[in-house]
């Protein structure tokens, strides 16, 4: 793809602001799979005996608060200065990681702590996804919107296949408490890009002036968009029943494979590999971005299928390389098709929904599908994910043909 047409995947780089804001997140994203990692090793190996409904509940004390702050998140996204905003909410979640990582360096952390602080990380990053999401907007202009949106997946996901090795190295060689700290000094490389960056360049959109009823506006805008509700639908699918990797992977890598900490984290590692061809992928598919959407739930599904059916621990790998792409794909795709098809005022009350959604049926999903990693194994919680991937294919093949009959 030649990243100098419109379009190209590239493109976003040719502005200042985003090269600045996207060598910060990166740092920070990094840090922030350091601890994701660590988080899981620590509760299902330290903090509990092999518990996947553990890792589940924490995964829900964690995502939940997206879902419960809703009716906040979107409207101060497009009520405040977002820059402002992201600077209140990562140095935030930088103070929670040192302090949870202090606490496990001294041996007196506890199972309902780590709950608690998964609880305020949580309401801190349910501020900060619908800001940081409509943010890039301000940073490139809607003619770079999707390619940017593919490069901050690859980045994050990127961060995604290093941020666990160095986390298995880490718990490895110093313990788990150091990866906690870690992730807390990289929340200084964004707090300095967002304090470097060029205001003047910036395209800010419009405020949402103070009232009542903004969020009810916010939700009456997508009920009244069939397109848009189709997307949130699916995500609600694939989000609830389908992300939760950490039951996945910790489980299939402890109980399946009996993998060490080192080969747990080689295997999330594996996993974001495969998001960089799905990035590719999301940001090549300009004219049919709903087309895209629907292979990516399919993709999900086989990935899942895939995985739940690996004889070793190098074909499970595979297969989470698969799911990696698909997941891409699919998360991407949703998050530039939404913001697109949204009037500008709306964006950070739709992306709030859509992260929302996306995320807030984890209270749901995750101990759920944790019991039944506890109850049926590994590979069952798995098939789990493969018929929500393929539930969703299914309701936006109906969707698509529904439209199709409309015109």
């Amino acid at each position: 793809m030649n990243p100098t047409r419109p379009g190209g995947i590239w493109r976003p780089f040719g502005h200042f602001n985003y090269r600045l804001w996207a060598a910060g997140a990166l740092v920070s994203n990094i840090g922030t799979w350091v601890q994701r990692t660590a988080q899981d090793w620590l509760v299902l190996t330290e903090l509990s005996r092999h518990s996947a409904s553990a890792v589940g509940v924490v995964m829900a004390l964690q995502f939940g608060p997206q879902l419960v702050l809703l009716p906040w998140t979107g409207v101060a996204a497009d009520r405040y200065d977002q820059r402002r905003l992201l600077m209140l909410t990562q140095a935030a979640m930088g103070g929670l990681a040192l302090v949870l990582g202090v606490l496990t360096l001294m041996h007196v952390v506890r199972l309902w702590e780590v709950c608690v602080f998964a609880a305020l990380f949580g309401s801190a990053a349910a501020f900060d996804s619908p800001a940081r999401q409509t943010f890039v907007g301000e940073l490139v202009g809607d003619a770079d919107l999707p390619a940017a949106v593919a490069v901050n997946s690859m980045s994050f996901n990127g961060a995604r296949m290093i941020g666990p090795a160095i986390c298995g190295l880490l718990i490895a060689w110093v313990g788990t408490g150091w990866a906690f700290m870690l992730n807390g000094v990289s929340f200084i490389a964004v707090l300095m890009s967002l304090r470097l960056l060029r205001r003047g360049d910036l395209r800010a959109k419009p405020r949402t002036p103070r009232g009542r009823g903004a969020f009810m506006q916010g939700l009456r805008y997508v009920w009244g968009r069939h397109d848009l509700r189709s997307v949130l639908v699916m995500l609600f699918l694939i989000g609830t029943f389908g992300l939760n990797f950490p039951i996945f992977i910790s489980t299939m890598a402890v109980k399946v494979f009996h993998a060490d900490a080192r080969q747990y984290g080689m295997l999330s590692s594996i996993m974001a590999a495969g998001t960089f061809a799905g990035a590719f992928l999301s940001a090549r598919s300009t004219r049919d971005r709903f087309g895209s959407l629907l292979w990516g739930a399919v993709i999900f599904g086989i990935g899942c299928t895939l995985a739940a059916c690996a004889p070793t621990y190098w074909t499970f790998a595979a297969a989470l390389m698969v799911i990696g792409v698909a997941t891409l794909l699919f998360t991407s795709t949703s998050n530039s098709l939404m913001q697109l098809a949204t009037e500008p005022a709306m964006r950070g009350r739709v992306m709030a929904l859509r992260v929302g959604i996306a995320l807030g049926g984890t209270p749901v999903g995750a101990p759920f599908v944790g019991w039944v990693a506890d109850s049926f194994g590994a590979r069952a919680a798995l098939m789990v994910g493969a018929a929500s991937g393929f539930g969703a294919a299914l309701i936006g093949w109906h969707a698509r043909h529904a439209a199709a009959t409309r015109n």
